[in-house]
């Protein structure tokens, strides 16, 4: 097995590191078979379009496996990182502590997808007999690497339970948290959704859905080539828009939506309002095999229920008519719980150099383990969903 670090994905081919990708997500039970993120033409878009990129913090240091023959056996979206923005597992007080400490927390290596909290495979290795030496040689080379980067700790957010199993058993710290996911339970229709809740909050939806669009806004479904440029212009607007008031400065680029429109756009599901005749919202939705990924949403108006109706309810429908599983619709948001989301726990694994700062770490994930687990716990008894009669 031969190790290598690529500084841009652009120098590995698109086939090879897709075919890692896709035989990674096959043997990831509950997970999305097809994951859209770790594509070639995702990963590649960020970068092209400097939204991930040396400028931005995010220093691309993709690590590689090759086997004897020169073929790619093993690879991992990789970052050498110098801060912890875009990334949605929150590690700034550990930074915080270290660096009062008189420690230099970073840079860090970062194993993930830039601004993107969906989970997937992270260790990606191609099928073949020497699948299990490949995935052992990428951990080895993510630890020789960060050592010869400077770099304090290792982060890989949003493990499949497989890759956090395998990282565990090689010493790295497991944490979790919790988002919200709408699982498909053989629905026919919304109608067939809503006969699953309890009858006040049936009510409570259709009037939301009612009312979302009652001053004469429409909604529009769009993919592939239907997807043109004023749209992604309109859709720009409104990430710009919602970025700025959220956190300051949008992460993605204009670039970013071009690349994506040009190369990716038969995954996109774009959610678009209209009233009186000019786009006022929309979200954006990436296509998995059997998972509708929910990204961004934004708005130039503003209108009641109406980021409920683009972001979940228009998603709901889509995934219900194309027969897919369940639809994810990203980071936090106990507000997705009434619209019929549920908890579910997300995983991340840190491997940390310094013992002094392992050890504090490991302290703090040990009670905050407990505590997720009872938050989800209670959010599960918080759904709206109809109690079976005792």
């Amino acid at each position: 097995m031969k190790i290598g670090v690529a500084g841009a994905i652009a120098a590995i081919p698109a086939a090879e590191w897709d075919a890692c990708a896709l035989d990674s997500a096959r043997h990831a039970p509950g997970e999305d078979a097809d994951n859209p993120f770790v594509r070639h033409a995702f990963l590649r878009a960020l970068e092209e379009s400097r939204s991930a990129a040396p400028r931005a913090g995010w220093q691309p240091l993709h690590l590689t496996v090759h086997d004897d023959a020169g073929k790619l056996a093993a690879t991992a979206p990789c970052y050498l990182k110098g801060h912890s923005q875009g990334e949605y597992v929150f590690d700034h007080a550990w930074a915080d502590v270290y660096e009062r400490a008189g420690g230099r927390y970073y840079p860090k290596l970062l194993v993930a997808v830039p601004f993107t909290p969906a989970t997937g495979p992270r260790l990606l290795v191609r099928d073949g007999p020497a699948q299990e030496e490949a995935r052992d040689a990428l951990i080895g080379g993510l630890r020789a690497l960060r050592k010869e980067a400077g770099a304090s700790s290792i982060h890989v957010n949003f493990t499949t339970n497989a890759d956090s199993e395998r990282l565990e058993q090689a010493g790295f710290l497991p944490r979790i948290d919790c988002q919200y996911h709408w699982l498909n339970e053989g629905f026919g229709s919304f109608e067939d959704f809503l006969s699953a809740l309890a009858s006040r909050r049936r009510k409570t939806i259709r009037r939301e859905r009612r009312e979302a669009l009652a001053p004469g806004i429409t909604v529009e479904h769009l993919r592939g080539s239907d997807i043109a440029e004023e749209h992604w212009d309109a859709f720009f607007a409104f990430y710009q828009d919602t970025g700025n008031r959220k956190w300051g400065r949008p992460y993605l680029t204009r670039a970013f939506y071009d690349e994506i429109g040009r190369t990716f756009a038969d995954r996109v599901l774009l959610v678009m309002a209209k009233r009186a005749g000019r786009y006022i919202a929309g979200a954006i939705n990436f296509i998995g095999q059997n998972t509708l990924f929910g990204r961004h949403w934004g708005a130039i108006e503003e209108h009641p229920f109406l980021h409920f109706e683009v972001c979940y309810y228009q998603a709901i429908d889509f995934a219900i008519a194309n027969g897919l599983a369940r639809v994810e619709a990203g980071a936090q948001g106990e507000h997705k719980l009434a619209r019929g989301y549920r908890p579910v726990l997300t995983h991340s694994c840190h491997d940390i150099a310094d013992p002094a700062l392992r050890r504090a770490v490991a302290d703090y994930l040990a009670q905050e383990r407990p505590a997720v687990e009872r938050e989800a716990c209670y959010l599960e008894g918080e759904t709206p969903f109809r109690k079976p009669t005792p």
